[in-house]
């Protein structure tokens, strides 16, 4: 309300002003109810809000309190004086695009940091509609100011008519609520000066009572104590006189007889826009938009509602207005003031209205100039003259007020009240001009709210405005202004300062804006005119505004009670036949009504993709049309048909960008008014659209309309991409081994390995193991063999009896269990995979050993598999030598290779040594008996797929007991396979995993192509160990894929600016998106990530003993989350990075670029998706050039950056648009350099990257190739490169020679690349120079470092201190040559060799220079140490020192000239270099 107590001061705040007792009376009503205060303009009706708010907050602490107000600058003035009093106040207004707030965390956000939200009704009307705000769970109070709006389909209403009378009422007013938050209706406050416009009182009371759930109250008990702070001004009228009638006024004003006559001269027959739509139609054929056509042409005649009629019309009949209330003078400054502006700006609507035909401008300003202005005469007899009687009155009137309050000893202060804005603007220049005004300083304010004149002629009045709102209210309450002219605007709530004289200059239309007025003049011995027209009915109307007072104030003091009854279900003005008409969301709340419908499909339309030739609104067509068809063609006496009463039907007709079954909605003929037809079918259309998906649940537009399963994407491209590294839960990698059915088949595969003197193995299988190429099969690595070649014959299915099978078992038994028995059951035989050795020379001596075990222990068991040495030799009766295997102890004692027998004795000492060894000493009285078992450790190798070099080592030998010692009774042939499977295994399992992969993810070519040895380095993680893995793939994966994907967006969004594009590009690129396509495809079967461990291997067993568990169930964790692949044992699920999803995607296509180029890399990434529509690149940059017109020629200046650039180009625009900065003035041929630079940033991050990845001779890891690539493409070094680029240019000048004769003096300039930059900046100019002076001193040292030193110059680059558009430039112009070689990477190359970038990389690789940034090295320094280094800047002297402290060392510091933020980096560098030195870091 504006109406703070007015003997506050501006300095004051809300908590200081003091409460009066009826303003505690009414705090204590709205405690104990809902209530709607009615207390004059003035009153501290704002303050009791601001009290009754800081109570809700202690009462409802999870609650906030929603205080609405109708306009914007009510809202901004109502936040300031609440925040003074609450402090965390939001405010919430259209210009924020609350429409826009699609994510509902950021509308939690919002009440979260605030305890009171302000806004326009609409605003909250809009959240709630769309369920972001709840508002039975988180508003406790809704405070309306201005409350007597709350009826009919106001948004102050609708919010209680939709949502509030839907809620539990509230369960009690006084209980402050500490608990659970409870789902009930808000308490209710409402503020108003008058709580009716007209009427009957009693109805008018109970009907706002009963929409805002309240009782009406003004204090009673102190009503007394109000009266002496609320000062009601006196009222008085004065009387003029019309001497003329409305239409003889205009007889003396010569503008306006021009202009009638121009007007009276129009024919709308030869409007161009009639004649265009009569040739439109006539080229038309039949259908739905030949009908919509004919009926606009109908009624452009009937109505005469060209815009050029029309706009000459509507100034007409408001120059006729003005000149019947104000005068001729004040008509004929209005007419010039239009016609000179329109005139003036030629095209004065282009800002309002789409693009106009130029013959109808022309129509347009050809008859404005037909007006024949008469130059208004300023002199004070004219203006005098040609004013009315009424104005006559006003001027009288201000000149008593200003004396009267000059007699009290006060400056005048005064409102004019006008309906209309023409009149302000003609009366506010009357008064500016007129003598007997010339002590008022006059201002105007008009309202922006009046939609009528958006898109008319008369809008153009608008710019007659000299100072903005703002500035005049501020000048008005400093005193700069003391008399404002002012349309209803000022009326309602505006913190205009307290003025002594409001004046109507038209008679209120209603109550409300009778008591605003009036509340306007509040200070002490203020004054309330009103103007009568003498004789008029004027006096009548006022009486009755004064009746209506005291029945008010009657009722405000009769004892009054709450409604106990909401208001019906309510519907839309003469809907009230037909059923209700409401969608309901029940996931959100979001609410669909009759009321907001047309709205809604308004916004809909208005954010579909379009150009700036086209916009998007739906079209609407009455059924019946108003008009008949050809009514246009009929002769003027046809044309009389009487209005159609209805019932309507109405056809909406959306935007073709929309699928056809989309575009066109139907209601049948039968509401009563062509508003309900409009609304039932806008409702029909928005509630198919939401079913059809293009609504989100919220029922808004999705941000991407034509493709609504993109929304997230979009939506997650306008924030922040998410960095950190999530874990996802996901099944194992696959199991190469077990079968995915039933079958009971099983394969053979014969197996040989090179040099191995030993039989043929066979391995059966349960899955058929893939015909392998040379590339994929197993390699070993002996430890005495060295390279060992492992091959298979083609695997065929077999029949294997029962007794085969058995024996399969127990010969894969007997290879595991020596190695690998303790992590092995004997009782388990079902073997996903088994060995047979074929035609072993030894079988028949080995089995019969076995079976001798097996009586022994009268049991199979794995006593039969190791047996006591003394034991067996007793038995046998001989020492045998063809043992393999010993160990030292049973249960799995050390396993050892035996050598032979030791038959001679020992000395004392030696066998004193034996008996007391640890693998002893649990036996009582060890005895040394002969003969002793000799034996070595077997070799520590157990991976023989590392090529590690082969050994002759002898090992040393040890002297065995027998009767401690037991014999694994093995064969030498299955000894040595027992070590080298394995091995084998895991070289076949990875092979099966990378083949499957090739079948299902890559099963056509080219990508099938990819070589299975690639395929394999990129599912490799570190985490598996093994050999090779996939990070250097990544990290040329990671160029490719940003390079392909920046290429593709240039292609496909051409209108993009550069920020734009690099924020999609990074949401592509985002580790959560590669992981989301990667789990898409199951990616995670494939990752090899379980470590081979051969020491600690164990076999893969066709069935698993544990029971299925559901992985999410987890009794010590509450886990959610859905395990992608589900339905396994708990050993089957794990918690993967989804970096590592991310970072096999990166291999996958850095190993499909390296085997087929980017067109192959392009053919993995679209296998991703990634939500891009993937083309190649050739095609993309076919695409690009497509949109590159071919220009005229350069200028020199250009031609000199071909010659340093060592290209020429033949689309020169190309070049134009990568040299021209956005300062630039004068170049209007292209857009500026910005899209290029993002092009070239990829481009050269992808050169770079392949040229570290394939250097001849070098294998650099992630890590190397980064800081490597960060050396050479960071804004220092490319900025250098930038200025370096240069070319000598004759600058020869003709000079007097001997004779006289001019001749011509040689002579050359050095041009530089930075310096052919289009700009049009100083600013510029002046970085370009001091720049080159930097250069110029660290030029030698740079150069020196870079071709001869063994440490990159970080320090000295950081010198040059180059602002980033010198890196930009290189940039942008490797963008240029890429797209203008059509895409010739070799000749992009080319021109990083002739720049120098190549050049000194290779040098770099060849010398190792040391790259590491000196402040990286001292980060990798101080984490060595567990410690951390601290930087710290001041400032002294003109320079920024930084000073480095480590926990332990001295402080060192550095500094640099102040010139900037690149200062501090300057200072920062040289202190690490420094530190670095003094604190001999390496």
């Amino acid at each position: 309300m504006g109406d703070a107590p007015p003997e506050s001061t501006p300095h004051e705040t809300a908590a200081e002003v003091t409460t009066r007792s009826y303003q505690q009376e009414m705090l204590d009503a709205s405690l104990a109810e809902n209530i709607v205060i009615a207390q004059d303009t003035g009153s501290g009706k704002t303050h009791i809000s601001v009290l009754r708010i800081k109570i809700e907050c202690d009462r409802e602490p999870h609650k906030v309190s929603w205080f609405m107000a109708p306009t914007v600058a009510l809202c901004e003035q109502q936040r300031d004086v609440i925040q003074k009093a609450i402090g965390s106040v939001g405010l919430i207004h259209g210009a924020l695009e609350p429409k826009q707030w699609k994510d509902p965390n950021l509308w939690r956000d919002v009440l979260s940091k605030n305890r009171v939200i302000v806004s326009t009704p609409q605003v909250l009307l809009d959240a709630l509609s769309h369920g972001y705000i709840n508002l039975g769970r988180e508003i406790g109070l809704l405070i309306f100011d201005e409350a007597h709006h709350a009826n009919d389909d106001h948004p102050m209403n609708c919010i209680m008519r939709n949502f509030y009378f839907r809620l539990p009422i509230r369960s009690s007013t006084r209980v402050n609520n500490h608990g659970p938050v409870r789902e009930e209706r808000p308490m209710i406050l409402g503020l108003t000066a008058s709580p009716m416009f007209g009427g009957n009182t009693a109805v008018a009371f109970r009907t706002l009572e009963m929409n805002l759930d309240s009782v009406i109250r003004s204090p009673r008990q102190h009503r007394d104590q109000l009266a002496a702070f609320v000062h009601r001004p006196e009222f008085r009228h004065v009387l003029y006189s019309v001497p003329w009638t409305y239409s003889t006024c205009h007889v003396t004003s010569k503008n306006f007889q021009a202009l009638k006559a121009v007007e009276e001269s129009m024919d709308i027959e030869r409007d161009p826009y009639v004649l265009s739509l009569r040739e439109e139609l006539s080229k038309m054929p039949p259908g739905p938009d030949r009908t919509r056509l004919d009926q606009k042409l109908s009624k452009t005649i009937l109505k005469k509602s060209s815009y050029t009629h029309k706009g000459i019309r509507d100034l007409f009949t408001t120059a006729q207005e003005i000149c019947f209330d104000l005068g001729p003078w004040a008509a004929d400054w209005y007419i010039q003031r239009v016609v000179e502006m329109a005139i003036k700006n030629a095209s004065p609507y282009s800002n309002i209205t789409t693009a106009w035909q130029s013959k109808e401008k022309a129509y347009l300003i050809a008859h404005l100039k037909r007006i024949d202005i008469t130059a208004v005469s300023y002199e004070a007899h004219s203006i005098d003259e040609g004013i009315s009687d009424k104005l006559r009155v006003l001027l009288g009137t201000l000149e008593e007020e200003k004396a009267r309050a000059e007699s009290m000893n006060e400056p005048y202060s005064g409102i004019i009240f006008v309906t209309r804005r023409d009149a302000v603007l003609a009366l506010a220049a009357v008064l500016q001009h007129h003598p007997r005004a010339k002590d008022f300083r006059v201002g105007y304010l008009l309202g922006t709210s009046e939609s009528s004149y958006r898109t008319a002629f008369l809008d153009i009045t608008r710019k007659i405005l000299l100072q903005p709102p703002n500035e005049t209210l501020a000048d008005f309450r400093s005193g700069e202004k003391n008399l404002i002219v002012a349309t209803a605007v000022a009326e309602e709530g505006l913190d205009i300062q307290a003025c002594g004289n409001v004046i109507r200059w038209d008679i209120p239309n209603n109550m409300v804006s009778w008591a605003q007025s009036r509340g306007r003049a509040r200070r002490k011995r203020s004054s309330f005119v009103l103007m009568f027209e003498r004789g008029g009915m004027d006096g009548a109307c006022i009486a009755q505004f004064e009746q209506l007072e005291k029945e008010m104030v009657a009722q405000y003091n009769a004892e009054r009670t709450a409604v106990t009854r909401p208001p019906p279900p309510s519907q839309a003005e003469d809907d009230v036949e037909f059923e209700p008409c409401e969608f309901k969301v029940e996931s959100t709340g979001a609410l669909l009504t009759l009321q907001a419908a047309v709205s809604h499909l308004n916004h809909f339309c208005s954010v579909l993709p379009h150009s700036r030739h086209t916009s998007h609104a739906p079209l609407y067509d009455i059924d019946p049309p108003d008009l008949p068809e050809g009514w246009h063609a009929l002769e003027e006496t046809q044309q009389c048909i009487p209005a159609y009463q209805g019932p309507f039907g109405c056809t909406v007709t959306l935007p073709k960008v929309l699928p056809l079954e989309l575009r066109v909605y139907s209601v049948e003929r039968k509401y009563p008014s062509k508003r309900s037809a409009y609304h039932h079918v806008a409702f029909k259309a928005y509630l198919d659209l939401y079913k059809a998906g293009l609504l989100n649940d919220h029922l808004l537009p999705l941000t991407s309309v034509i493709e609504p399963e993109l929304e997230e994407e979009v939506k997650n491209m306008l924030q922040d991409i998410e960095k950190r590294d999530g874990m996802t839960s996901v099944t194992s990698q696959m199991n190469a081994w077990l079968p995915s059915g039933d079958e009971e088949t099983w394969w053979s595969t014969d197996i040989a390995v090179e040099g191995l003197q030993a039989p043929l193995l066979t391995l059966l299988t349960r899955v058929k193991i893939p015909a392998l190429g040379a590339e994929e099969l197993p390699v070993l690595y002996h430890p005495r063999r060295g390279r060992v070649e492992v091959t298979l014959r083609q695997g065929k299915a077999v029949l294997l009896s029962q007794e085969d099978l058995t024996a399969a078992q127990e010969s894969t038994r007997r290879l595991f269990w020596s190695p690998y028995g303790s992590r092995m059951q004997w009782s388990r035989l079902d073997f996903a995979y088994m060995f047979v050795i074929n035609a072993d020379p030894d079988t028949d001596t080995w089995l019969s050993r076995r079976n001798w075990a097996t009586k022994q222990d009268e049991r199979d068991s794995e006593r039969s598999h190791s047996v006591n040495a003394q034991a067996f030799t007793e038995a046998n009766g001989h020492y045998p030598t063809d043992l393999t295997w010993v160990r030292d102890g049973r249960s799995f004692g050390k396993l050892l290779r035996f050598v032979g027998w030791h038959h001679q004795k020992l000395t004392k000492e030696e066998e004193e040594e034996i008996r007391t060894r640890p693998s002893y000493s649990r036996f009582e009285e060890v005895q040394v008996t002969y003969p002793l078992l000799i034996a070595e450790r077997l070799p520590s190798r157990a991976n023989f797929l590392l090529p590690l070099p082969t050994s002759n080592a002898t090992q040393d030998q040890l002297l065995l007991l027998p009767k401690y010692s037991y014999f694994e009774l093995l064969s030498p042939a299955e000894c040595e396979y027992s070590q080298i499977i394995p091995s084998i295994l895991r070289r076949l399992e990875t092979a099966m995993i990378v083949k499957s992969l090739r079948i299902i993810l890559f099963p056509r070519a080219p990508l099938a192509k990819i070589p299975s040895p690639l395929l394999t380095l990129a599912v490799t993680a570190p985490v598996a160990e093994d050999p090779m893995n996939y990070e250097r793939l990544e990290s040329l994966g990671d160029a490719v894929l940003k390079f392909i994907v920046a290429v593709n967006l240039m292609a496909t969004y051409p209108l993009w600016h550069e920020g734009y594009l690099t924020r999609r590009k990074d949401h592509v690129v985002a580790n959560s998106r590669l992981a989301k396509e990667a789990i898409r495809l199951s990616i995670f079967r494939w990752i090899i990530r379980t470590r081979f461990s051969p020491r600690r291997f164990k076999p893969v067993y066709l069935s698993t003993p544990e029971e299925p568990v559901v992985a999410q169930e987890d009794p010590v964790e509450n886990n959610d989350e859905q395990v992608v692949g589900g339905g396994k044992t708990r050993k089957d699920v794990e918690q993967l990075s989804t970096k590592m999803l991310a970072d096999v995607v990166e291999s996958l296509i850095g190993a499909a670029y390296l085997h087929g180029g980017f067109d192959l890399g392009v053919s993995c990434a679209q296998l991703f998706g990634m939500g891009l529509d993937w083309r190649t690149l050739p095609e993309c940059v076919s695409m690009m050039l497509s949109r590159v017109e071919h220009g005229d020629g350069v200028s020199a200046q250009l031609e000199n950056a071909e010659r340093m650039l060592g290209y020429t180009f033949r689309r020169k625009l190309l070049l134009v648009e990568a040299l021209t900065h956005a300062s630039c003035q004068y170049e209007d041929r292209t857009i500026s350099y910005e899209r290029m630079e993002f092009l070239g940033d990829a481009l050269l991050d992808m050169i770079v990257a392949d040229f570290l990845y394939k250097y001849p001779g070098k294998t650099y890891a992630p890590y190397d190739i980064h800081i490597h690539k960060s050396a050479v493409v960071n804004t220092h070094f490319l900025a250098y490169l930038c200025i370096r680029t240069s070319l000598e240019v004759d600058a020869s000048m003709p000079k007097l020679g001997p004779r006289g004769k001019i001749v011509m003096q040689p002579k050359t300039n050095r041009i530089h690349l930075s310096q052919c930059l289009q700009h049009s900046s100083p600013t510029i100019l002046e970085d370009q120079k001091l720049t080159f002076d930097r250069y110029v001193k660290v030029e030698g040292k740079i150069e020196e470092a870079l071709t001869k030193g063994n440490k990159f110059p970080w320090a000295a680059l950081t010198r040059l201190q180059a602002p980033k558009l010198f890196s930009d430039l290189i940039e942008s112009l490797i963008g240029a040559v890429y797209l203008d070689s059509e895409g010739n990477m070799n000749t992009v190359k080319e021109l990083l060799w002739t720049l120098g970038l190549l050049n000194h990389l290779d040098r770099i690789i060849r010398d190792d220079v040391d790259v590491l940034h000196p402040v990286s090295r001292l980060s990798v320094w101080a984490s060595r140490l567990q410690k951390s280094p601290d930087y710290k800047y001041t400032e002294e002297k003109g320079r920024v020192v930084c000073t480095i402290t480590v926990e332990g060392k001295g402080e060192v510091s550095a500094y640099a000239e102040k010139r900037g933020h690149a200062s501090q980096d300057e200072a920062r560098f040289a202190a690490a270099e420094k530190a670095i030195s003094v604190w001999e870091v390496k």
